[in-house]
């Protein structure tokens, strides 16, 4: 399917949902987000987030049908990721400054691939922290961060 269906594609999910809704598409880094608008955005986010991850999965999985990587379609709900983006890199970076004071590597809790995409650019230009992600095909990886070496270089997933 064409990446200009993708909106198409999660109207017709949320509709089937029931849910009062507006779809707006933003290009942001050359990737396409649809941000959803509704007043049941708690409902379409879940705890923690899951049932958006969920919606987000699926309409990928859809779009590509079944192969991996050709469409990466973001799914939003009222700017959600946005502040949850700055609340987890904020988490994030106060465990890299644990392993600055530690110098021991620490691993974090596995995560998808947008996640790990983030970890590892918020730390692409970093003297002292290494990132460095799990080997395998599991949707949710694990990222160590441990301290750069002189000959240290990030390993990109």
């Amino acid at each position: 399917m064409p990446l200009q269906s993708a909106r198409e594609i999660l109207e017709m999910m949320l509709g089937h949902l029931g849910l009062v809704f507006e779809v707006e598409e933003i290009e942001q880094g050359g990737r396409l987000v649809l941000n959803i608008r509704t007043r049941e955005a708690g409902r379409l986010i879940g705890r923690d987030g899951h049932a958006l991850e969920d919606l987000q999965y699926l309409l990928n999985r859809i779009l590509n049908r079944g192969e991996e990587g050709n469409s990466n379609v973001i799914v939003d709900v009222e700017g959600y990721r946005q502040k949850e983006k700055q609340d987890f890199l904020g988490r994030v970076r106060e465990l890299a400054d644990q392993v600055r004071r530690t110098g021991q590597p620490l691993a974090l809790d596995p995560m998808n691939s947008f996640d790990r995409r983030l970890v590892h650019q918020a730390f692409v230009d970093d003297p002292e922290i290494l990132t460095q992600s799990e080997e395998g095909s599991a949707r949710l990886k694990q990222i160590t961060l441990m301290p750069r070496t002189s000959t240290g270089t990030s390993h990109q997933p």
